[in-house]
C-alpha cells in the first residue's frame, strides 16, 4: 500500500488524490500554508488523514520559523493553528489534531523549554498522531471483521481506506480485516458523486489489494438491495455526534435509509478522534458547501447548462437510529450511543 502521507525531513509528502487512478503524483509541501492549501483543495482528504496532515503542517511550520523567543514563536504557532482550522469545517479530526498540538506546545512552554525544544516536541507529537492513526485503523479492522459474515457482499460509500487515513483505512480497514481473517468477501463501491471517491479511490485501493470489487453508480444501491445482493454496509465518518448521529460523504444518509428498508445492517467505522462528544447531535455539525464546479464539470467537460443553480454540500448526516454499530479501535459500540460512546473514552480497566 502506497503511503497517503509521510514526512521527509522538513517536507510533508502526500499522494495527490485528485489525480488518481490515472496518475500517481506526489505533492511536496515545504510550508504550513502549502499543507493548508493541500487540505482545502483535496490533495489529501478523509477525516483522519486531514488530522495527520494538519499536525505535520504545524510541525514543519514551527520548524521553519525564524523566531528566537518563545513568546514570538507561540504567536506564530497559534496563527498557523488558525490557518489550519479554516481549511475544512466538517471533519472533526482536523480540530482534534490542532488541539492536541496546542496542548503539547503549551506543556512545553509551561515546562520552560527552549525554542529548539518546542520544535522537537511538535515534531514528536505529529509523528505520534501519524503512528497512532495507523495502529487504530488496524485495531478497528480486527474488531470490524467480526461483524462481517463470511461470503458477504459489502457496500461502501465514498473512500474510507488507506487514502483517507495515515494507512490501512477505517471502513476499508474493516474489509481488509475480514479478508485477513480468512473471510471470502466481495465489495460494491458506490461511485460517490460528485468527487467520485468511490470510483476513483476505493476501487483503486481494493483492486491493488486483490479484493473483488465492483463499482456501481450511487442510484443503483437500492435496486441491488431489493435483489438480495448486498449483505452489509460499512462506511466511514467525518464527525460523530455524542448521540451517534454521523456526518459522512453526501449520499450516505440515502444509503442508510435504503439499508434500513431492506433490513441490511449499516455500520460506521471511525477512530475515537472522529467522535465529538461536545456536539450533542447531528443538527449541530457544520456541513461544508464546496465549489459548484465539482458538480458542473467532470474534468474539463461541462455537464450542466450555464445559468443552472448548483448545490454542493460535501456531507450529510445519518441519524443514529439507522446505525447498527460504530466500529472503533476500542470495539464496536451500539445503541444507546449517548451512553456507549461516552464509555469508549473511559480508561480501560486492567486486572
Amino acid at each position: 500500500m502506497l503511503p497517503t502521507i509521510a514526512r521527509e525531513g522538513h517536507v510533508v509528502v502526500m499522494i495527490d488524490q485528485r489525480k488518481l487512478p490515472s496518475k500517481e503524483i506526489y505533492v511536496r509541501c515545504r510550508t504550513a500554508p502549502e499543507v493548508a492549501r493541500a487540505i482545502k483543495t483535496m490533495v489529501i482528504r478523509g477525516a483522519p488523514a486531514i488530522g495527520v496532515a494538519a499536525a505535520y503542517g504545524l510541525a514543519i511550520g514551527v520548524r521553519g520559523s525564524r523566531m528566537t523567543g518563545t513568546q514570538r514563536l507561540a504567536a506564530e504557532f497559534y496563527k498557523l493553528c488558525e490557518l489550519m482550522a479554516a481549511t475544512r469545517p466538517t471533519a472533526v479530526n482536523l480540530f482534534w489534531a490542532i488541539e492536541r498540538m496546542k496542548r503539547s506546545f503549551a506543556a512545553g512552554v509551561e515546562a520552560g523549554e527552549s525554542v529548539d525544544q518546542l520544535k522537537d516536541r511538535l515534531d514528536r507529537e505529529a509523528e505520534l498522531i501519524h503512528d497512532e492513526d495507523v495502529a487504530s485503523c488496524r485495531a478497528m479492522g480486527a474488531h470490524g471483521a467480526a461483524v462481517v459474515p463470511d461470503e458477504a457482499c459489502i457496500l461502501t460509500h465514498c473512500n474510507a481506506g488507506a487514502l483517507a487515513t495515515a494507512g490501512y483505512g477505517t471502513a476499508l480497514g474493516v474489509i481488509r480485516g475480514a479478508v485477513e481473517a480468512g473471510k471470502r468477501i466481495t465489495v460494491l463501491a458506490d461511485e460517490t458523486r460528485p468527487f467520485l471517491q468511490g470510483a476513483r479511490l476505493t476501487a483503486w485501493e481494493l483492486v491493488r489489494d486483490g479484493i473483488h470489487t465492483t463499482v456501481i453508480t450511487d442510484n443503483m444501491a437500492g435496486a441491488l438491495m431489493a435483489r438480495g445482493l448486498i449483505d452489509i454496509v460499512v462506511v466511514g465518518a467525518d464527525r460523530i455526534a455524542a448521540n451517534g448521529d454521523t456526518a459522512n460523504k453526501i449520499g450516505t444518509y440515502s444509503v442508510a435509509i435504503l439499508a434500513r428498508e431492506h433490513r441490511i445492517p449499516f455500520y460506521v467505522a471511525a477512530p475515537l478522534s472522529t467522535i465529538d462528544l461536545r456536539t450533542p447531535d447531528g443538527s449541530q455539525i457544520p456541513i461544508e458547501e464546496r465549489n459548484a464546479r465539482e458538480v458542473t464539470h467532470l474534468g474539463g467537460s461541462q455537464l450542466t447548462p450555464a445559468g443552472a443553480h448548483i448545490r454542493n454540500p460535501a456531507f450529510d448526516v445519518t441519524p443514529h437510529h439507522l446505525i447498527a454499530g460504530i466500529i472503533t479501535e476500542r470495539g464496536v459500540f451500539r445503541a444507546p450511543f449517548t451512553d456507549s460512546l461516552r464509555s469508549a473514552f473511559q480508561p480501560a480497566i486492567t486486572a
